[in-house]
C-alpha cells in the first residue's frame, strides 16, 4: 500500500488544483433533490453583499407575540437558511415585531422568500368515507352523493374537518426516491403521532386523509393498510413526484417546525459588502504576506526540512480551499482568521517533527532513524493538540451563531488537513529525500554547527 501512497497524494493535488482553478465546474446538488449547482468560492456579506428582506410578526387572534416568542421565530428562521451551517446569513430581531434576515450572495431571492415567509404549520387531517368517498375509475368522477377529495395546492376549507394530529408530532424529514422512481418526502413520527395515526389507519382502511400545509392540501393519499411503523411518505404530483426545489423546502420546513406567529414580508432591499473588495484584496495581500515569513523562516530554521514543510504547506493550502469551494463554506472576516490560524496550527505540527528530529541527531543518530524517531516521539503531542482544537471548535459550531459556526466549520476542516498533511505528505516528502546520501547531513535538518563539532569531536574521543 505505501508505494501506492505518493501517487494517491499527486492524484489529490492535481484534482484539487482544478477544482481551484477551472471555473464552470458543477456537481450535484445533493441527496435525492437532484439538480446541480456551481462549484465557486461564497462570500460572505462584509466581503460581498446580499439580500436583505424584513418581516414583521402578525398577531394571531389579538394576541401578539412576546419577546421570546420573536427570539423562537429568529432561531427557526435561521436553522432554515443555515441548515449546514455554512451560507452565515445574519438573522435578528428589531422592535417587538421586527425580524431582519440579510443573505450573502443570494440568487434567488423568490425561493429564499418563499422558504422564509411560510410558517410552516403541517396538520394531518382524516376525510371520513361518509363525505369523501372513492372516484369511480370508469368515468374518473366521485360517485353519487360525496365531495370529491381535494387536489394538491387546494384550500381545505371544511370547518366541520379537525387535524388527527400537527406537525410538532414529526420527528425527521427526508428526500428520497421510492420503488417507482418518483421523489417523495418521507417523515417519521413522535410517539404521541405515531400512535394516533396507527389507530386511526387500522380503523380506517380504504378512506382518505389530507396532508395539508398552511392551509393547503400537498397530498391526500390513500389508507391501503395499517400505518403501524410511525413511518409516511407524501407524494408530490406527476409522474416524478415532487420538483427537486419544492421537496427540499418542504424538508427543511418540517425538520425545523413551525413559526409560533405568521409573518409577513414588507421590504426588500440589496445589502452592500460591508468590508468591499478593496478590504478582500488587502486581506488575502496581507495573508500572502504571512504565508511567505512562514515559508521563509522555515527554511532558515530548518534548512531542507523547512523546505520539505512548505512543500506540505502548499499542498495543505490547495486541498483545504478546495473543500471550501465543493462544501461551499461562505468566507467571511471571521472564516478567514479561521484559515490563518489553521495555517499556523499546520506548521507547529511540522515544528514539533523537526525539534524531535534534531534531539535524535544530536545524540548522534543516523538521519534516518532520527527522521523516523522524531515522527513517532512528536505524533502523540500533535494529536493531543489537534483533538483538543477539534474538541473546541466543535462545541463552537454546536452552540455558536451563525459567524461563530463559519469559523468554526473552517477551523475543523483546516486542523483535519493539517493532521494529514503534517503527519503523511512531509514523513512521506522526507522519506524520499533522506533515502539520498548527499542529504544525509544533520546541518540540513536544523541542527547547528557547534553541535555538529560537538558530535565530531564525541566520535573522536571515542
Amino acid at each position: 500500500m505505501r508505494k501506492f501512497t505518493p501517487y494517491l497524494i499527486l492524484a489529490t493535488a492535481l484534482l484539487a488544483l482544478a477544482i481551484d482553478l477551472l471555473p464552470n465546474l458543477s456537481l450535484p446538488a445533493g441527496g435525492t433533490a437532484g439538480g446541480t449547482r456551481l462549484i465557486e468560492t461564497k462570500l460572505g456579506l462584509d466581503l460581498r453583499g446580499g439580500l436583505r428582506v424584513e418581516y414583521q410578526v402578525q398577531p394571531v387572534d389579538g394576541v401578539s407575540a412576546t419577546a421570546a416568542d420573536l427570539a423562537t421565530i429568529r432561531d427557526i428562521i435561521e436553522r432554515r437558511v443555515n441548515s449546514t451551517g455554512v451560507s452565515e446569513p445574519l438573522v435578528q430581531t428589531q422592535g417587538t415585531d421586527r425580524i431582519v434576515v440579510e443573505l450573502p450572495g443570494v440568487t434567488n431571492p423568490d425561493s429564499i422568500r418563499a422558504l422564509l415567509g411560510t410558517t410552516g404549520r403541517l396538520d394531518l387531517v382524516p376525510l371520513p368515507r361518509e363525505v369523501y368517498g372513492f372516484f369511480n375509475t370508469a368515468t374518473g368522477q366521485p360517485t353519487d352523493g360525496v365531495k370529491p377529495v381535494p387536489n394538491e395546492g387546494e384550500t381545505l376549507n371544511d370547518t366541520t374537518l379537525k387535524a388527527l394530529f400537527s406537525g410538532d408530532q414529526i420527528e425527521s424529514s427526508a428526500v428520497q426516491i421510492d420503488e417507482s422512481g418518483r421523489r417523495v418526502v418521507s417523515f417519521k413520527l413522535k410517539s404521541e403521532g405515531s400512535e394516533l395515526f396507527a389507530t386511526w389507519t387500522k380503523a380506517n382502511i380504504g378512506s382518505y386523509f389530507a396532508i395539508v400545509l398552511d392551509g393547503a392540501v400537498k397530498s391526500s393519499p390513500y389508507i391501503q393498510s395499517a400505518i403501524t411503523g410511525g413511518e409516511a411518505q407524501i407524494s408530490g404530483p406527476g409522474a416524478s413526484g415532487f420538483a427537486p426545489e419544492e421537496a427540499t423546502n418542504l424538508v427543511t420546513i418540517l425538520k425545523f417546525g413551525s413559526l409560533p406567529f405568521p409573518i409577513a414580508e414588507i421590504g426588500v432591499t440589496d445589502v452592500k459588502a460591508t468590508l468591499g473588495a478593496s478590504f478582500l484584496g488587502q486581506a488575502l495581500f496581507a495573508g500572502a504576506v504571512g504565508i511567505l515569513l512562514v515559508f521563509l523562516f522555515m527554511l532558515l530554521h530548518y534548512r531542507l526540512a523547512g523546505a520539505v514543510a512548505n512543500v506540505a504547506l502548499v499542498f495543505y493550502v490547495i486541498i483545504v480551499l478546495a473543500i471550501f469551494r465543493l462544501v461551499p463554506v461562505t468566507l467571511t472576516l471571521a472564516g478567514i482568521a479561521g484559515f490563518v490560524l489553521s495555517i499556523g496550527m499546520a506548521v507547529d505540527a511540522n515544528i514539533l517533527i523537526f525539534e524531535r528530529t534534531k534531539e535524535e541527531l544530536r545524540i548522534g543518530k543516523g538521519i534516518v532513524p532520527a527522521v523516523e524517531a522524531g515522527f513517532s516521539r512528536a505524533w502523540n503531542s500533535i494529536l493531543d493538540s489537534n483533538v483538543s482544537s477539534l474538541i473546541t471548535a466543535f462545541i463552537l459550531f454546536y452552540f455558536g451563531s451563525s459567524t461563530i459556526k463559519g469559523f468554526a466549520l473552517v477551523l475543523i476542516i483546516g486542523v483535519l488537513c493539517s493532521l494529514f498533511t503534517a503527519v503523511t505528505v512531509t514523513r512521506l516528502i522526507l522519506r524520499s529525500v533522506i533515502a539520498r546520501k548527499r542529504f544525509s547531513s544533520p546541518y540540513l535538518y536544523g541542527v547547528a554547527k557547534g553541535d555538529l563539532d560537538a558530535l565530531d569531536r564525541g566520535a573522536i574521543n571515542g
